[in-house]
């Protein structure tokens, strides 16, 4: 099984699910004598895949324990012993998560086991169902298996055999995530996290000589692995470098190696000696570089005529050059270090074995973000959507660590949770017609709206949609089938992930679907009143996107809006103002202004230069989307201009610090959210951060010079 991520939903895991038999419950002394242990495929019970195993235990069975288990000394007699069975077992479970009820028992257990058989033992990830109930409802009577399933409504089966206690695990634990999803714990490492603040509970087990059954995410070998899993950590030069090299021998005409280049789509030649063989092992040391920017160069210099000149005559020596060994982010320091767009590969014995390009490391660059894309256009059910959504930390903490800024990594975001919503669009309307529901009534676009419309999304979100439909009135049949079809959807994004809108902007809700007639209405309706009150959320309409369905209605309208809103300034202001005040990040004294040691740097700064660009956007009809696209045309009108280009630095530094917060949050279990922690910045990062605030101090003098 592949290793599980933190950001993984706990309903898309891939896990094993273990219970114990044994001789005793005193872990030191007790010995196995029966293993049951059953999968979680996708978050989906394998019950036919359950396996149970027998287990000679060398020591005769207390009378006691068999009355509990039915297991005595004549069953276990030709079983085999646990050193011959484990490696199998251990084999078989290995990069799942090991989940099971008060596993600390278990592994505890386990782990003596193999120090006498003289096995080796490696602490699995682990989650305990046991401590799982309290973190969803710490206030129950008791916890045991029964206590549980009585509570969840779980059927109880085969109680005290491995498998059977195995099977009924797994099934208190598939009813314990709409619970748990309840408190906002969605993720394998915000579980790990919750688990581990029941600091009493662990202690007891501690004391009892039971092993850790949760350990902090950021303590486990996931983190050093999500370092190494980013691509340049990854991939190594012999992965992405172009082979064998292409190569020119050096008494050849400069012209024919311009017309090689253009001939085979390449932009570098390498440069042999005169007089080697074609298929000759060239050294490092003897051989050059032509590149395409060389003969730009040297034609400039020495016009046409250069051309029936030498190629040796204009080639770079030494070759600068890496290993194909070497991993690829050594390629990336040194050829912008050096400012280079191509490098030699060199073999383990100084040969030139291929070349790598600045082209080459561009290919694979977002390549985490496609297999994301990828996945989530194949996935056919929830566990599958939420397994695909689950690989987005990691496509952006690819993406981050090979300096890709994090404005960049927002518009990939955007685009995947776009994809996102378009494929639980598509998933809902197979469930409506399995439901008996029919197809959509007539054409219809669903949207995204707010930073997902505007290809700013960050690692911390919550839904923002709509709908729209040709035609039908509100409660008519038409409208009762989008608003159906709109709550499949919500959930569909709630399970996998994506919460529910706290402020209610999603089509499930009547205020956020409609036919297109509806929709003028609406925007006409916003643009007359005069009470700000009246107009919260309603600026992230001009966010707008459709992601599925008819894209050109969802064009249509959020053009429609943009038009009924042209040159009203007075709609735009008040826009403004329902948008509330920015929270000022600087204190008095010049100081950053926290809370528990973090700023929120959403409402702090990015929020007001958000706000800002989109009524500038509105007032002047400026017809994009994006906050760096409205404030570049802000500019246009040639007025405070430095101050809209501080604006347009601070927007790209506050993404940039608030993502690397939600990756190191992501990292260490906890949700990731817009508040900074100030002093894990570096000196510079507090500058950068001071700076960006001390910008949107003007928001307020801006909007009143800018929008009229």
């Amino acid at each position: 099984m592949a290793t599980t991520g933190n950001a993984t939903p706990l309903i898309s895991l891939d896990a094993v699910v273990l219970d114990t038999e044994t001789t005793g419950l005193e872990p030191s002394k007790a010995r196995i004598i029966e293993i049951g242990t059953v999968p979680l495929k996708d978050g989906r019970l394998v019950e036919s895949a359950g396996h149970r195993q027998l287990v000679n235990p060398g020591m005769a069975i207390p009378e006691a324990t068999t009355r509990i288990h039915k297991i005595d000394d004549a069953m276990v007699a030709n079983a085999p012993a646990f050193a011959a069975i484990w490696p199998e077992q251990a084999a078989a479970m290995a990069g799942a998560i090991l989940i099971g009820h008060t596993l600390g028992f278990d592994l505890a257990v386990l782990k003596r086991e193999c120090e006498r058989a003289g096995l080796p033992w490696k602490a699995p990830r682990t989650l305990d169902t046991r401590l799982l109930a309290q973190v969803a409802e710490p206030h129950l009577s008791g916890y045991t298996l029964e206590h549980l399933a009585s509570w969840l409504g779980v059927t109880v089966e085969a109680r005290h055999s491995a498998l059977g206690d195995a099977i009924l695990t797994a099934k208190i634990y598939l009813a314990l995530l709409p619970k748990l999803r309840a408190g906002n714990i969605r993720t394998l490492a915000e579980a790990e996290k919750a688990c581990l603040a029941l600091t009493g509970v662990l202690d007891e087990q501690h004391r009892a000589g039971w092993e850790e059954a949760v350990a902090a995410p950021h303590t486990r070998a996931e983190a050093s692995l999500a370092r190494i899993d980013a691509y340049p950590y990854r991939h190594r030069i012999a992965d992405v470098m172009t082979t064998p090299g292409k190569f020119i021998a050096g008494d050849s005409r400069l012209g024919d190696a311009l017309n090689r280049m253009a001939r085979e789509k390449i932009s570098s030649l390498l440069v042999a000696p005169a007089g080697a063989a074609p298929d000759a092992r060239l050294r490092l040391r003897d051989t050059g570089i032509i590149t395409e920017r060389d003969m730009l160069r040297v034609i400039s210099e020495h016009g046409a005529a250069a051309l029936d000149r030498a190629v040796s005559e204009f080639a770079s020596k030494p070759l600068v050059s890496l290993p194909s060994a070497a991993f690829v982010y050594r390629a990336l320091g040194r050829m912008s270090r050096l400012r280079l767009r191509h490098l030699a590969v060199e073999d383990d014995n100084g040969n030139v074995c291929g070349m790598v390009t600045s082209r080459d490391l561009l290919r694979l660059r977002a390549q985490e973000a496609a297999v994301l894309g990828d996945a989530l256009d194949e996935a056919d059910d929830i566990p599958a959507l939420g397994k695909a959504w689950a690989l987005l930390p990691r496509a952006a903490s690819s993406l981050a660590a090979e300096g890709v800024s994090a404005r960049d990594i927002a518009a990939v975001i955007s685009r995947e949770l776009g994809a996102l919503t378009r494929r639980a669009g598509v998933l809902a309307e197979r469930k409506m017609l399995a439901g008996g529901e029919g197809a959509p009534p007539c054409s219809f676009a669903l949207c995204v709206l707010g930073s997902a419309g505007r290809g700013e999304s960050l690692l911390a979100m919550d839904q923002d949609n709509a709908i729209v439909f040709v035609e039908g009135a509100p409660g008519s049949a038409a409208d009762q089938w989008f608003a159906q079809y709109a709550s499949i959807v919500a959930d569909i994004l709630h399970e996998v992930g994506v919460p529910y809108c706290a402020g209610g902007v999603m089509a499930k809700n009547e205020a956020w679907r409609g036919s297109m007639e509806i929709w003028r209405g609406r925007v006409a309706d916003w643009i007359a009143r005069s009470n700000p009150a009246d107009l919260l959320s309603v600026d992230i309409f001009f966010d707008l996107v459709g992601v599925h369905g008819d894209a050109a209605m969802a064009s249509e309208l959020w053009r429609a809006g943009f038009d009924m809103a042209q040159g009203n300034a007075g709609f735009a202001k008040l826009l403004a103002e329902a948008s509330g005040q920015v929270t000022p990040g600087i204190t008095m004294l010049g100081g950053i202004r926290t809370e528990d040691g973090r700023i929120d740097l959403k409402h702090a700064g990015l929020f007001g230069i958000v706000t800002l660009a989109r009524v500038l956007a509105i007032r002047h009809h400026w017809l994009e989307r994006s906050t760096p696209a409205r404030l570049a045309a802000a500019r246009t009108l040639q007025r405070s201009e430095d101050d809209i280009v501080a604006l347009l630095r601070a927007h790209g530094d506050f993404l940039d610090l608030i993502l690397s917060q939600q990756l190191a949050d992501i990292a260490n279990g906890l949700p990731p959210g817009n508040k900074v922690e100030v002093k894990r910045l570096s000196r510079e990062g507090r500058a950068r951060l001071r700076t960006a605030l001390g910008a949107v101090g003007v928001l307020d003098t801006l909007t009143r010079d800018l929008l009229f």
